[in-house]
């Protein structure tokens, strides 16, 4: 079959990140999934070999594939979140493959953050415990569309449909608490490769999609925010030439909805209104840019537009506001400071940023609220105040991802601190 570079150009891409417990085997069934659909280099093999040889281990461990760092290697243990790529004929793929342990919470946070799909490991022999909890409800409160439950190790409960169901069950009766949109279950045993890439010989009860199928054909279309449209202006093209010597373009990413030539915009936060002339992704002239396209943008008039402010439809238009309640995830080994200023990126937006207020800790297995400890430390999720030192212009998190999030940085340090979720208008 030939290669045509724009048919893989314009591959859908699906981003998905795996969880679970220690040990539940999400790198081996990741390595399984690489290595069965033939998404390995060989001298990526190779190195796998050779590790697996050093550790005494009976067979190449797949799972060494995706611990990269020597640290885990060494220990068999994810630590950092190691992205992957791989591609079939149906569609492109990038992998997020996040620790399972409780200290890594914020590891998860980054890795699940603009995910498509999250792949929740359950060990057959365990059933649901506490991590399986804690990352389903992390999912959730990312507002990750699809989970897909891998209940693992298959091969060592004998391939039994009553352990497969009762998970199943169980699972079900837990994900009733949860805002799931999508939930799926497959038995798979990574080791062995059952119902990975190929259909399982061993289970002939599940009449289901192996893994790789459902990862190729799930529908992530709707995904993105198509109602509310959003345009982050990200550069300001000006070529200075002869050829284009009055041209000024609007380039970013689209954050939701879609924009067509001819549309009446609105420019935040100015509040001025023109008419976009033309949309260019690369050399190609479209007719229309939706999310999460990356185009250019003109307009019949000239508006002073720089980056930081926003295209928008004038009969749906983000809030305002410099007064924010957020969902922050704490990244620093610091607490967050009360009265702590902060330098804050929302989309393309830069502003600094007070805390004004903590108003409680989440306990993250059961999403409760913690009021009597109020101190935000590394790996917490809790629900803060903040103020901004200039208007932002947002959608909460659950409405649009993209103009619902912002992360927050220590001025000292230039260190992310923080990853934030709007909870809506601030009341």
């Amino acid at each position: 079959m030939s290669f045509n570079q724009e048919d893989y150009l314009n591959m859908e891409l699906l981003r998905f990140t795996t969880a679970g417990s220690v040990d539940d085997g999400k790198s081996t069934l990741i390595g399984r999934l690489l290595y069965d659909s033939k998404s390995i280099f060989e001298d990526t093999y190779e190195a796998v070999k050779r590790s697996s040889e050093r550790r005494g281990d009976e067979n190449i461990n797949l799972a060494l594939v995706t611990d990269g760092l020597k640290a885990e290697r060494e220990q068999g243990i994810t630590i950092d979140v190691a992205y992957r790529y791989f591609s079939t004929p149906k569609r492109k793929f990038i992998i997020a493959d996040t620790p399972g342990h409780i200290q890594y919470t914020r590891n998860m946070v980054t890795g699940a953050s603009t995910a498509n799909l999250a792949l929740i490991m359950i060990d057959a022999r365990n059933g649901i415990v506490e991590q399986t909890k804690r990352h389903s409800l992390i999912a959730t409160l990312l507002g990750i569309p699809h989970i897909v439950i891998c209940i693992n190790k298959m091969d060592l409960v004998d391939y039994s449909e009553e352990a497969y169901e009762k998970i199943r069950k169980d699972y079900k009766d837990f994900a009733t608490k949860l805002n799931i949109k999508d939930i799926r279950f497959i038995p798979v045993s990574a080791l062995v490769g059952d119902n990975i890439v190929n259909r399982s010989t061993n289970m002939d009860w599940y009449n289901g999609p192996t893994l790789l199928y459902l990862l190729e054909h799930i529908y992530i279309a709707s995904d993105h925010n198509h109602r509310d449209s959003r345009f982050p202006i990200q550069y300001v093209i000006r070529p200075h030439s002869n050829e284009h010597h009055d041209y000024r373009g609007y380039a970013g990413r689209v954050g939701g909805g879609a924009f067509r030539i001819g549309d009446t915009v609105m420019a935040l936060p100015s509040g001025f209104t023109s008419k976009i002339k033309s949309i260019q992704m690369g050399d190609e002239s479209l007719q229309e840019a939706y999310a999460p396209m990356s185009v250019a943008i003109t307009l019949e008039d000239e508006i002073d537009i720089s980056r930081g402010d926003m295209l928008v439809k004038e009969d749906n238009v983000p809030y305002q506001a410099q007064d924010l309640e957020v969902l922050v995830c704490w990244m620093n080994e610091k607490p967050i400071q009360l009265n702590g200023k902060y330098r804050l990126i929302h989309s393309t937006k830069q502003a600094r940023c007070i805390v004004k207020d903590i108003k409680y800790k989440m306990n993250i297995n059961t999403l409760s609220r913690v009021t009597e400890d109020s101190t935000i430390g590394l790996n917490d999720i809790g629900r803060i105040s903040i103020r901004t030192t200039t208007p932002l212009f947002y959608d909460s998190y659950r409405r649009n991802r993209n103009t619902g999030s912002l992360i927050l940085i220590d001025e000292a340090t230039n260190v992310t601190v923080g990853a934030c979720m709007v909870l809506g208008e601030s009341s």
